[in-house]
């Protein structure tokens, strides 16, 4: 298996080193001990273990030096699907980004967050009519139709409404080959997302012949959590190249190009920090190639972040309720696991984890240090953060972290399992902590629940 904010914090950033060339350092919620400036033991008498925390100043470095990065044809849409708590969306909202959602639950929440409906994209393989209705109505940048059969559903929506719809053609993922040529590869989920060759054409074509939907361009992810600066410039030129000869062969203007996501951040202490400036470096050239040519000199392009801008600011915080020993093997159960933070279990990738507090906090090397299996609380045995990871024992009592869970954290869990609290959410920002939502008792939901007719 495998509420009310305080005011935005300026935007920080060492915009020198980008340029120069620099990767940046690890930019995350846990610095000198603290979580967003602030004691871990005083947030957790303040709401309570576990809970999940984001640093919105986080938040904001991490857009600013995409920024910085990046050439300014680029926009950005924030990812909704990655942290769609309001607090966290009200802040992307202030710093002026787009937003890109996949369900009529997702627009309707970052309308209420205050995104502008002409900064939003709607994205994802499969719209009822509703919710293209909801998109249409509410006046959004842009729908990406994944089908054929979607982009006829679609153009007969925009007449109900009248109103025409602008839309991109989604394809298949889109890798770059030699000599700058472009071929359809398949996405993960076996054809789940987008369309062939064929169809592309095909809706294409339809789409330029109806007086209700109007063609801006073609939209193509590649991968996820991508490190490699090379690899995700490749993927953004060959989209683009693929959308210029779609374009031109419809016979319609390429204005926009949307490029996905894919932009990653390191898990493992090993792992490099994404190139930034690498990364901008080469979509410059790109840049200025594209303004030298009168077909695509108005064109612009847009990136899909989520987890690059959300993920390293979130934290998600337990406390050690027993620690044994088995076998000669050391066991620290927490009061948190796996149905709040089911992203490690689920794709086999472990997250750091790091003692908060108690003499095991301050013991990063030297002895004193043992391999220490690191547990939830549920009757399961996927139920384990760290196994044998090796580290100073932390004692009952003494907070643990799991970071970098900004991103498909909170919302990529199975919270109803076994009948715990669901864990509050706090946003953290200039110092000041708030919650931004409240822990969920069981009670809750149990109380919706029909036992009789």
């Amino acid at each position: 298996m495998m509420v009310r904010e305080p005011g935005p914090s300026p935007a920080r950033v060492d915009a020198p080193a980008i340029r120069r060339g620099r990767p940046l350092a690890r930019n995350e919620i846990l610095r000198n001990g603290r979580l967003g400036g602030i004691a871990p033991a005083e947030l957790a008498e303040r709401f309570g273990t576990p809970f999940y925390a984001y640093d919105l100043d986080v938040v904001t470095r991490q857009v600013a030096a995409l920024r910085t990065a990046l050439p300014p044809v680029f926009d950005l849409a924030y990812a909704v699907k990655a942290n769609p708590n309001l607090a966290v969306l009200r802040h992307q909202a202030s710093l002026g980004l787009g937003a890109d959602v996949a369900s009529g639950g997702e627009l309707r929440h970052v309308l209420r967050a205050g995104f502008a409906p002409e900064h939003i994209v709607f994205t994802g393989p499969g719209k009822r009519d509703d919710e293209l209705a909801a998109a249409v109505a509410a006046g959004v940048r842009v729908v990406t139709v994944e089908s054929v059969g979607e982009l006829r559903r679609l153009a007969r929506i925009a007449e109900a409404h009248s109103r025409r719809q602008p839309i991109l053609l989604r394809a298949a993922a889109v890798e770059a080959a030699r000599h700058e040529r472009v071929r359809i590869i398949g996405d993960e989920g076996a054809g789940k997302f987008g369309m062939d060759e064929a169809d592309l054409a095909i809706a294409a074509a339809e789409a330029v012949a109806s007086p209700w939907l109007e063609p801006l361009g073609l939209h193509a992810f590649g991968a996820s959590n991508l490190l490699d600066a090379h690899a995700l410039a490749g993927h953004v030129e060959a989209t683009v190249a693929m959308a210029v000869r779609i374009a031109a062969d419809a016979g319609f203007a390429l204005r926009l190009v949307d490029c996905g996501g894919g932009l990653g951040i390191p898990y493992d202490v090993h792992e490099p920090v994404l190139d930034v400036a690498l990364l901008g470096s080469r979509l410059a050239t790109l840049a200025l190639r594209l303004a030298a040519d009168p077909a695509t000199a108005d064109t612009r392009l847009l990136l899909e972040p989520g987890r690059y801008l959300v993920g390293p600011s979130g934290a998600y915080v337990a406390r050690v309720t027993e620690r044994k020993e088995v076998a000669g093997h050391h066991v620290v159960i927490l009061d948190g696991g796996i149905h709040h933070v089911l992203r490690p279990t689920l794709v086999g990738q472990e997250h750091r984890v790091r003692v908060l507090t108690g003499v095991a906090a301050g013991s990063a090397a030297g002895p004193g240090r043992f391999p220490v299996t690191i547990a939830g609380p549920l009757c399961t045995g996927l139920d384990v953060f760290v196994h044998s990871g090796v580290m100073a024992l932390p004692d009952p009592g003494d907070l643990v972290a799991v970071l970098d869970v900004g991103a498909y954290g909170a919302t990529e869990s199975m919270p109803f399992f076994l009948s715990h609290a669901l864990p509050p959410e706090i946003a953290i920002r200039g110092g000041e902590a708030w919650v931004a939502r409240p822990r969920i008792d069981p009670d809750v939901w149990l109380g919706w629940q029909v036992g009789e007719p």
